[in-house]
Protein backbone atom coordinates (compact mmCIF):
# COMPACT_ATOMS: atom_id res chain seq x y z
CA UNK A 1 0.00 0.00 0.00
CA UNK A 2 1.28 3.49 -0.93
CA UNK A 3 1.43 6.77 1.47
CA UNK A 4 -0.29 9.03 -1.74
CA UNK A 5 -3.59 10.44 -1.67
CA UNK A 6 -6.10 12.17 -2.39
CA UNK A 7 -9.60 10.22 -2.44
CA UNK A 8 -8.99 6.18 -3.57
CA UNK A 9 -5.76 6.18 -2.72
CA UNK A 10 -4.42 4.40 0.63
CA UNK A 11 -3.12 6.68 3.25
CA UNK A 12 -1.93 5.42 6.77
CA UNK A 13 -1.02 7.74 9.58
CA UNK A 14 0.81 7.98 13.12
CA UNK A 15 -1.53 7.98 16.18
CA UNK A 16 -0.12 11.86 16.26
CA UNK A 17 -1.21 12.67 12.63
CA UNK A 18 -4.63 10.97 13.33
CA UNK A 19 -5.03 13.14 16.47
CA UNK A 20 -4.48 16.08 13.67
CA UNK A 21 -6.31 14.75 11.33
CA UNK A 22 -9.42 14.48 13.62
CA UNK A 23 -9.30 17.93 14.48
CA UNK A 24 -9.58 18.56 10.68
CA UNK A 25 -12.03 16.02 10.14
CA UNK A 26 -14.15 18.79 12.32
CA UNK A 27 -13.15 21.57 9.99
CA UNK A 28 -10.66 24.03 8.58
CA UNK A 29 -8.28 25.06 11.41
CA UNK A 30 -4.92 27.17 11.69
CA UNK A 31 -2.13 25.46 13.77
CA UNK A 32 -2.71 27.38 16.83
CA UNK A 33 -6.45 25.63 16.13
CA UNK A 34 -5.04 22.74 16.33
CA UNK A 35 -2.84 23.17 18.87
CA UNK A 36 -5.18 24.59 20.94
CA UNK A 37 -7.71 21.67 19.99
CA UNK A 38 -4.79 18.95 21.32
CA UNK A 39 -3.58 20.81 24.19
CA UNK A 40 -5.21 19.09 26.87
CA UNK A 41 -4.35 15.33 25.48
CA UNK A 42 -0.94 16.27 23.77
CA UNK A 43 0.25 19.82 24.97
CA UNK A 44 2.48 20.24 21.79
CA UNK A 45 3.99 22.99 20.69
CA UNK A 46 3.12 25.21 18.08
CA UNK A 47 5.81 24.25 16.01
CA UNK A 48 5.33 20.43 16.20
CA UNK A 49 1.68 20.82 14.74
CA UNK A 50 3.23 23.18 12.20
CA UNK A 51 6.34 20.25 11.16
CA UNK A 52 3.10 17.77 11.60
CA UNK A 53 0.82 19.10 9.08
CA UNK A 54 3.47 20.25 6.83
CA UNK A 55 4.27 16.83 6.34
CA UNK A 56 0.47 15.77 6.16
CA UNK A 57 0.72 18.05 3.57
CA UNK A 58 3.58 16.99 1.58
CA UNK A 59 1.67 13.51 1.40
CA UNK A 60 -1.42 14.57 0.17
CA UNK A 61 -3.25 14.38 3.75
CA UNK A 62 -3.92 18.19 4.07
CA UNK A 63 -4.04 21.49 1.95
CA UNK A 64 -3.62 25.02 3.37
CA UNK A 65 -4.48 28.13 2.13
CA UNK A 66 -3.79 31.83 3.28
CA UNK A 67 -5.93 34.26 5.46
CA UNK A 68 -3.97 37.36 6.43
CA UNK A 69 -1.48 36.18 7.95
CA UNK A 70 -1.90 32.42 9.33
CA UNK A 71 -2.36 29.49 7.28
CA UNK A 72 -5.56 27.48 7.60
CA UNK A 73 -5.31 23.75 6.94
CA UNK A 74 -8.01 21.32 5.54
CA UNK A 75 -8.23 17.34 5.16
CA UNK A 76 -8.07 16.06 1.76
CA UNK A 77 -8.66 12.41 2.97
CA UNK A 78 -11.33 11.36 4.66
CA UNK A 79 -11.89 9.31 7.80
CA UNK A 80 -13.39 6.34 6.07
CA UNK A 81 -10.31 6.37 3.67
CA UNK A 82 -7.90 6.22 6.54
CA UNK A 83 -9.78 3.68 8.41
CA UNK A 84 -9.65 1.36 5.29
CA UNK A 85 -6.23 1.74 4.51
CA UNK A 86 -5.11 1.36 8.61
CA UNK A 87 -7.83 -1.79 8.93
CA UNK A 88 -6.06 -3.24 5.97
CA UNK A 89 -2.82 -2.62 6.65
CA UNK A 90 -3.61 -4.22 10.11
CA UNK A 91 -5.44 -7.27 8.56
CA UNK A 92 -2.25 -7.60 6.28
CA UNK A 93 0.37 -7.63 9.27
CA UNK A 94 -1.36 -9.93 12.39
CA UNK A 95 -4.06 -12.22 10.21
CA UNK A 96 -2.09 -12.55 7.27
CA UNK A 97 -4.61 -10.70 5.04
CA UNK A 98 -7.78 -12.75 6.15
CA UNK A 99 -10.26 -10.37 7.53
CA UNK A 100 -12.50 -13.21 8.81
CA UNK A 101 -9.55 -13.90 11.20
CA UNK A 102 -9.69 -10.64 12.44
CA UNK A 103 -13.49 -10.75 12.65
CA UNK A 104 -13.06 -14.06 15.03
CA UNK A 105 -10.19 -12.89 16.86
CA UNK A 106 -12.33 -10.10 17.98
CA UNK A 107 -15.35 -12.62 18.89
CA UNK A 108 -13.12 -14.78 20.72
CA UNK A 109 -11.99 -12.31 22.51
CA UNK A 110 -15.63 -10.71 23.60
CA UNK A 111 -15.03 -7.32 21.95
CA UNK A 112 -17.87 -8.12 20.14
CA UNK A 113 -21.15 -8.55 21.99
CA UNK A 114 -24.03 -10.88 20.50
CA UNK A 115 -26.02 -7.37 19.82
CA UNK A 116 -22.81 -6.20 17.90
CA UNK A 117 -23.19 -9.51 15.90
CA UNK A 118 -26.24 -8.91 14.65
CA UNK A 119 -25.85 -5.27 13.42
CA UNK A 120 -22.37 -7.28 11.79
CA UNK A 121 -24.72 -9.02 9.61
CA UNK A 122 -27.11 -6.60 9.00
CA UNK A 123 -24.35 -4.83 7.46
CA UNK A 124 -23.07 -8.06 5.03
CA UNK A 125 -26.68 -8.70 4.15
CA UNK A 126 -27.17 -4.90 2.99
CA UNK A 127 -23.64 -4.95 1.60
CA UNK A 128 -24.23 -8.33 0.06
CA UNK A 129 -27.67 -6.61 -1.53
CA UNK A 130 -25.29 -3.63 -3.24
CA UNK A 131 -22.64 -6.00 -4.81
CA UNK A 132 -24.40 -9.43 -5.64
CA UNK A 133 -23.65 -12.40 -3.70
CA UNK A 134 -20.24 -12.95 -1.34
CA UNK A 135 -18.22 -15.70 -2.48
Amino acid sequence: MTDQTPEGDDIALSDLQLDVMRVLWRGEASVADVAAALAAERGLAHTTVATVLTRLGKRGAVAHRREGRQLLYRALVSEPQVRRTMVGDLIQSLFQGDPRALLAHLVSEREVAPGDLAKVEALLARDSDKKGPRR
